[in-house]
């Protein structure tokens, strides 16, 4: 079955949000701009990206960590990584730190993502619907808990996060399937 999917793309997410200073974020295996290499996507090995930032405000207490994809055609984007209470001394994700809470220090742990796993889910648009922005976020936050359990909604996680966010660190890497046949691995016996 082939659905069109031509719609207009939404803003980019952060730039609804109230304004906060930005600090930096960079990866070793992620450009700004640049497409997301397969490794890192649902259709190669799903690993996650190895993420570093700095330069966040010193009254910072924690961080969240997070990847949207605000272009999937849902009308809320789709979250693929959502990790919560990273403590302050943490300033770096290895690659594969999103396989499970064991890969994350302290109290540090994972909101189960829209594909249903606590645990970061790689990029994997609808085939033919074009690129997809990946946005990595890191909000570093003015409190050591968001005081949230695993059950928590990435939603619920986002309404929280901007009440105690004091600055943020983005990067949006970009990730496209071509043709119009197939779907997202994890969709495909439900069809």
């Amino acid at each position: 079955m082939s659905v069109n999917l031509a719609r207009p793309r939404p803003p980019f997410p952060y730039d609804l949000l109230p304004p906060v200073p930005a600090f930096e974020l960079a990866s070793a295996d992620l450009s700004e701009g640049a497409p997301v290499p397969e490794r890192f996507t649902a259709l190669g090995q799903g690993v996650s990206p190895e993420l570093h930032w700095s330069g966040f405000p010193g009254r910072t207490r924690s961080f969240a960590v997070t990847c949207l994809d605000p272009d999937a055609p849902t009308g809320s984007g789709w979250w693929h990584w959502v990790v919560v209470d990273l403590a302050l001394s943490t300033t770096c994700l290895a690659q594969g730190a999103g396989a499970s809470d064991l890969g994350l220090d302290g109290a540090a742990f994972h909101v189960r993502g829209d594909n249903g796993e606590h645990a970061y889910f790689g990029p994997c648009p609808p085939a033919g619907d074009g690129v997809h922005r990946y946005v990595f976020a890191v909000s570093a936050l003015d409190v050591e808990s968001l005081g949230l359990d695993e059950d928590a909604t990435p939603a619920a996680v986002g309404f929280t996060v901007v009440h105690h966010c004091i600055a943020r660190a983005t990067l949006t890497a970009t990730f496209e399937v071509q043709g119009v046949d197939g779907a997202a691995p994890f969709l495909r016996d439900a069809q």
